[in-house]
């Protein structure tokens, strides 16, 4: 039940054998997708954090 609602409606009907690849595909896309988005919002974040704390105050908005 759990795999018919987290996949695709091409992909429901591979879940059901276990031996599919399609499963593991899906769960290695997963595994490489996440962590290389994160990284970009880690260094989006450390960037706007280092911005922050280098800036002239005479040109700040407020």
């Amino acid at each position: 039940m759990l795999d018919t609602l987290l996949s695709c409606a091409t992909c429901s009907v591979n879940f059901k054998d276990d031996a599919n690849a399609a499963s593991w595909s899906i769960l290695f896309l997963l595994a490489v997708i996440v962590p290389v988005l994160g990284g970009v919002i880690w260094c989006m974040v450390r960037i706007a954090r280092r911005e922050e704390e280098n800036l002239d105050p005479e040109l700040r908005d407020h």
